[in-house]
Parts: structure tokens; C-alpha cells; sequence
């Protein structure tokens, strides 16, 4: 029998990678207000998702999902928001035209303020503090009173989050994003670029291509999608009481919606299957994703798939693998198998970014380039080989002219990063590395994940 399932359910679970908050009534005051608080997102654009992720899961798409490792209080700017999604338009597009395939697009953003530590404490130069956990737990100072948890952070959090939304909204459906305007996409800093120059070419071949479409008569009027495009937002369901709040229930199904963004994931330390974040979970009716690391077991795995997906739902999972670049090939083809022997119907996507952190020569926290490709080549010559889609990439980047990732086409050294190394938590990819890799993307998906080595490794 499984048991009853409430969206308090998960307090009696264990849990992790959550603070301790000093005033518990301080907390349940910024719960039950939380609760009152209009849905950010509602079950109709959840709903919509998942049925675009469930074509994915088929073979008919691809998953683009990205954005801030942690987006912050005091980088929150229209321009930062606005850039992020330049770059999301820009790589979408060029997958889209490139491969013909429609692209499912889901940003990093919108409520990413938590993230998961390796360590409760920190030290530096013998003084010891908490972890700082995001900006919607305590501070990234390195003071006492800015590592104390707060739980009215999650209130700014959601402040922060509305706003987002309704400029994502707006930049969605209000032509911001019309493909006539492609070649405006390109940031001022990625033009005169080889990744600039080679989109800007893309860009007059989209043009051209527009111009007789609408001398055959497609145009927007009929074709709605020329002018505007759907956007999603996710982030990883980290902090339960912030989530649980913004739970509602749908008034026309009567199932339970996390309504704090469209799609939730859970990370590769808490997706235990008797843990608080796992049981959360399997009662929302999102599409939510797990992250997938070299230690997850395939019974492990299958254990974990009937918790969150009974009902094998195309669209309902996604995978998001995060093996590291050289445990691809070792752990990754086991895992498919498994799916792919019980027929669970899942989207495979691919996290170059988590495995790949290592410490530079200077001391920055930063992930080469070049095995950021190696695991995406590498993933796609496994489901290439195990006949199976795939189907996504979750990318951690900004549209910020960032130096924080070494290599790609701008040679970043490691005397570049502390140039312009502004992340709060994890280094993240600029718009030009970011391009970079859309149009690789696309090779390998044109030629159908089998033949993806070429290009991969020519870039590399």
C-alpha cells in the first residue's frame, strides 16, 4: 500500500541540505503568509509543459534548460534578466533550425536561490561559519550575522520570483521574442566574436527563410509561433517550506500543483527514496526531473522512477544525468538499459556542468571548457549506441560577459577568471561559450546523436 500523500507529508521524512532555523515562529509566520500569497505559476502552464516534455520523452524534441547556478538578491537587474534570455533564444533557435526539432524551453530562474552545500561549515583563515545556501536562506557574507538563516529571505525570494515571471512573460508573448528581431538577439559583447560572426550569418539565413514564408502567406497572423514563444521556469525543490507554501490545488482537476515554478527537480544528494524531498515530490502533479550521478544504481534508479512516475507518463520525468566527463561511458549505459528493459517512459537529458567543477591553478572554483564538451559528446555517443533519444541539456550560464569557465572559443586562461568571476556559487558558462555550444548541439542532433564525435571533438 502506498501511503496517503499531503503536502505536509514530507516533514515526516528525512531530510537534508536544509538550515536550522533559530525562531520557529518566525518561520511558520512567513509559511502561512507564503501561503496566502497569490501562485506564481499555474497548473494549465504545468500541464502544458508536460505535454511538451512527453513528445521529448518520444523522440519529438529537445529540452533546453538554463540559467544562474544561484540567481541573487543583489544582482536582480531587467538587463540580467533580459540578457539570460537572449542567450536562451538564441541557442533555441539555432537547435530548432539546425536540427528541425521543436525545442522545449526552460529557464534556471524565477525562484534558483537555494542550493545544496558538500559541507554544513566553512572556513577561511581559521574562522569557521555556515555554509552560505543560497539567498533565500542567509547571506553570502562572510559575517555571522549573514550566514544565520532568515526565513523571511523566502519572502524576498518570492517577491523576487513574481517580478521575474511577469518580465519573462512579457518578453515571451509581447515580440520581444519574434523571430524577425533574431538578429537583435545577439549581445554586444558576443558580436565581432567567431561565435558572434557565426550566429550573425545564422541569423540572415532565419531572415531569408522568413521573407518567403511570408511571401507564400505564413506568417505570424497564421503562425503564431513567428512572433512569441513559451518559457518555463524550474528550479531544485531544495527548501520544502517555501515549496509546500506555494502548493495549491487545482480547481478544475483537484490535483496538487507546486505552483512555485512549472517544473521541479531534485538533486543527486537528496533523491533518496525515503527522503523528505522525494516524498514531496511524488504528490505534485509538475513535471519534475531527478538529477542522476555515477553513484546512482539502476535498481536504485527503477526504485526511484515508480515513486515519482506510478504512472509511467510521458513527460512526467526527466533524468538529468551528471556523471562527470570521463564516467559517462561507465555508469550512464547501465542506467538507459534499465529504463529502457522496463519501458519507462522518461526524458534523458544531460548535466555537463556538476561533474566537471575542479579547483584552478589560482584557486577559483571554475570547469574547463573542454570537458564540459567531452560529457555532452560523450552522452550523446552512448544513447547513440543504446538506441535511445537524447532528448535535453541543463546548462548553468548567464548572458553576463562572465569569466568563470576556462576555454571555449575565447581561450579563457586561468589569469582570465578574476577578470569578471561575479557567481555566487557555481562558475557558470558566458553567452559566447553558451553559443558555442548550441551550434555543436545542433551537429550532433541533425546527425542523430550516432555520428556526434566529429564535430564534438573538432571543437574541443
Amino acid at each position: 500500500m502506498v501511503a496517503a500523500w499531503s503536502p505536509e507529508s514530507w516533514r515526516t521524512k528525512p531530510i537534508a541540505q536544509v538550515p536550522d532555523y533559530p525562531d520557529e515562529s518566525v518561520l511558520q509566520t512567513v509559511e502561512s503568509t507564503l501561503s496566502a500569497y497569490p501562485p506564481l505559476v499555474f497548473a494549465g502552464e504545468a500541464r502544458r509543459l508536460k505535454q511538451e516534455l512527453g513528445k521529448v520523452a518520444e523522440g519529438q524534441g529537445f529540452l533546453l534548460q538554463g540559467g544562474d547556478c544561484a540567481e541573487s538578491f543583489a544582482e536582480f537587474h531587467a538587463n540580467n534578466i533580459r540578457d539570460t534570455f537572449k542567450v536562451m533564444l538564441q541557442m533555441a533557435v539555432v537547435l530548432t533550425f539546425g536540427a528541425s526539432l521543436p525545442v522545449v524551453k526552460v529557464g534556471r530562474m524565477a525562484g534558483q536561490f537555494a542550493k545544496p552545500r558538500s559541507a554544513p561549515m566553512e572556513a577561511v583563515d581559521g574562522v569557521e561559519l555556515p555554509s552560505y545556501r543560497g539567498d533565500i536562506i542567509n547571506g553570502i557574507g562572510f559575517d555571522e550575522a549573514s550566514r544565520i538563516p532568515d526565513p523571511n529571505r523566502m519572502m524576498n525570494a518570492y517577491n523576487q520570483a513574481s517580478a521575474t515571471l511577469n518580465l519573462l512573460r512579457a518578453f515571451a508573448q509581447g515580440g520581444f521574442a519574434d523571430l524577425h528581431q533574431v538578429q537583435r538577439w545577439n549581445l554586444d559583447f558576443v558580436k565581432g566574436s567567431k561565435q558572434g560572426d557565426r550566429y550573425q550569418a545564422f541569423a540572415e539565413r532565419l531572415s531569408e527563410t522568413l521573407d518567403f514564408m511570408a511571401a507564400c502567406g505564413l506568417t505570424a497572423d497564421l503562425v503564431p509561433q513567428i512572433a512569441e514563444t513559451e518559457f518555463y521556469t524550474s528550479h531544485e525543490a531544495l527548501l520544502l517550506w517555501y515549496e509546500q507554501a506555494l502548493t495549491r490545488q487545482d480547481s478544475l482537476s483537484g490535483d496538487w500543483y507546486d505552483c512555485s515554478a512549472h517544473m521541479l527537480w531534485v538533486g543527486d544528494r537528496t533523491r533518496q527514496a525515503d527522503s523528505a524531498h522525494i516524498e514531496f515530490l511524488r504528490g505534485v502533479e509538475n513535471p519534475v526531473g531527478m538529477k542522476c550521478g555515477p553513484t546512482m544504481d539502476p535498481d536504485d534508479l527503477l526504485r526511484l522512477i515508480d515513486i515519482l512516475n506510478p504512472q509511467n507518463e510521458a513527460g512526467r520525468l526527466t533524468l538529468i544525468a551528471r556523471m562527470g566527463h570521463d564516467k559517462v561511458h561507465d555508469h550512464l549505459p547501465a542506467l538507459i538499459r534499465a529504463v529502457q528493459r522496463e519501458g519507462r517512459k522518461v526524458v534523458w537529458s544531460c548535466d555537463p556542468m556538476h561533474g566537471n567543477t575542479i579547483k584552478s591553478a589560482s584557486g577559483y572554483k571554475t570547469r574547463p571548457f573542454d570537458r564540459i564538451l567531452a560529457e555532452v559528446k560523450a552522452f550523446f555517443e552512448v544513447h547513440g549506441a543504446e538506441g535511445s533519444h537524447a532528448g535535453g541539456v541543463h546548462f548553468e550560464m548567464t548572458g553576463q560577459d562572465v569569466t568563470e569557465c576556462l576555454g571555449g572559443a575565447q581561450a579563457i586562461s586561468d589569469e582570465d577568471l578574476s577578470a569578471r568571476y561575479h557567481t555566487h556559487c557555481d562558475p557558470r558558462l558566458n553567452a559566447s561559450q553558451a553559443l558555442e555550444l548550441a551550434f555543436l548541439l545542433a551537429e550532433a542532433l541533425k546527425a542523430g546523436g550516432r555520428t556526434a564525435t566529429v564535430p564534438l571533438a573538432e571543437a574541443s
